[in-house]
């Protein structure tokens, strides 16, 4: 039996990638649409509220009004340096690549699912018409990918 919630959250970020507006500090309105996969067990499955529960603190604590940032942006060492010169604090959420909706999709599904819950499918909304569609299959292959690249590296 699928699920679905969807959640909403602010954020700011850049592609520092690409040679066009996007490359420029902007922001969006992201909306997230979960489709769990869950158990039937008696009457009901799991409450709505029991995603809400974890979900909804977490992005609040960790993307909500913040900034999605690559660690490989100059601008990531620049607003570290600032920070520890001023003493001043931005919610920076860090992310391993550049921090295009394809990413986010990754590190969220990866995220949800560490909560505990079982994602079929993620789609993570960047404006009213661009959405990506993650599914566990995505998941699997792309952590299968990073799996060999990284024997590959030590070996």
């Amino acid at each position: 039996m699928i699920i679905q919630k969807e959640y909403k959250f602010y954020a700011a970020h850049r592609n520092e990638e690409l040679d066009d507006k996007c490359s420029n500090l902007h922001g969006h309105r992201y909306g997230l649409r979960c489709f769990f996969e869950v158990k039937r067990s008696g009457a009901l499955s799991t409450l709505f509220g029991d995603f809400d529960a974890k979900i909804d603190p977490y992005l609040k604590d960790q993307y909500d009004h913040g900034m999605l940032i690559h660690t490989g942006d100059s601008l990531y060492a620049t607003l570290q340096d600032h920070m520890q010169r001023t003493g001043e604090r931005f919610k920076l959420k860090v992310l391993d690549g550049p921090t295009s909706v394809e990413n986010l999709a990754h590190k969220m599904f990866t995220e949800i699912t560490e909560m505990g819950f079982r994602l079929q499918q993620l789609e993570v909304r960047e404006t009213d018409t661009s959405v990506v569609t993650y599914t566990r299959d995505d998941w699997d292959e792309h952590n299968r990918d990073m799996a060999a690249e990284q024997a590959a590296a030590t070996s």
